[in-house]
């Protein structure tokens, strides 16, 4: 059984992580934690990591980057192992993240989904093969309330194929202000939002009289909240270390 504790257990995804694992079992949440402390389900909710009176086996942190520190901190101080889900990370946070996963156990990706760590994989297969052959263009989709831009899980297919490639190719993200001819090195970055779209992504492999697409769509944030919750069985135990969807799907 992994005790589990939800960070930003008030908000939309938290809630949804809570239906997940009350139909496992395997799994429970012992606590929540949120700036807001109203309780919706057997588990009491506390404003920080600090007040919680037990220490879990694994943090699912689905909130706001602004709470990193508090998690890391805690996370320091016990040794319990992370899995921070929430998107919008600083660069600066990202460097926390990999240098606090060389004391203790980090899950970090930029999207959950088993099927957007398989684009991400197909992605990085079609560049090796088409090589420089292709423009690359990604194209991020997602709700109107969504406040950054691009989505991190386009920051992560960019990064994926700028790796296949060598880490020659810079982003651009915008072109309205650019009157020339689209440079070769570039990979482009597109992001829309509107309605209630959970989250589509399509990475495009443009070339001389022929276009190649990988798309995936998310039709309910549940796929995200089964991923975290099967990154969170995944890490209990771990030792020290940064893990990715990668290992858990080996």
């Amino acid at each position: 059984m992994t005790n589990i504790v939800i960070s930003g257990a008030n908000g939309k995804m938290g809630k949804v992580i809570n239906n997940v694992i009350s139909l496992r079992d395997d799994c429970r949440v012992i606590a929540g934690i949120d700036i807001n402390t109203e309780s919706y389900a057997d588990f009491p909710i506390f404003a920080s990591p600090d007040m919680l009176p037990e220490k879990p086996d694994v943090i699912i942190d689905f909130s706001h980057p602004s709470a990193l520190d508090s998690l890391i901190g805690y996370a320091l101080s016990t040794g319990t192992p992370l899995v921070l889900a929430t998107t919008g990370y600083s660069d600066e946070q990202i460097e926390k993240i990999k240098k606090s996963s060389e004391q203790i156990p980090v899950f970090f990706t930029f999207n959950m989904s088993l099927g957007i760590n398989l684009l991400v994989e197909l992605a990085k297969k079609a560049t090796a093969v088409l090589g420089d052959q292709f423009d690359i263009e990604i194209v991020e989709k997602h709700h109107n309330q969504k406040i950054d831009a691009p989505s991190g899980t386009a920051i992560m297919l960019a990064n994926a194929v700028n790796d296949t490639l060598d880490n020659k190719m810079k982003y651009t993200y915008d072109r309205h202000s650019q009157r020339k001819k689209r440079e070769k090195n570039e990979i482009g970055i597109h992001s829309i939002r509107g309605g209630t779209i959970v989250g589509e992504h399509d990475v495009i492999f443009a070339g001389r009289d022929e276009v190649i697409t990988l798309s995936h769509q998310a039709s309910s944030k549940e796929v995200f909240a089964v991923g975290s919750v099967n990154a969170a069985i995944f890490m209990n135990g771990k030792k020290k270390g940064l893990y990715t969807m990668a290992d858990l799907i080996k």
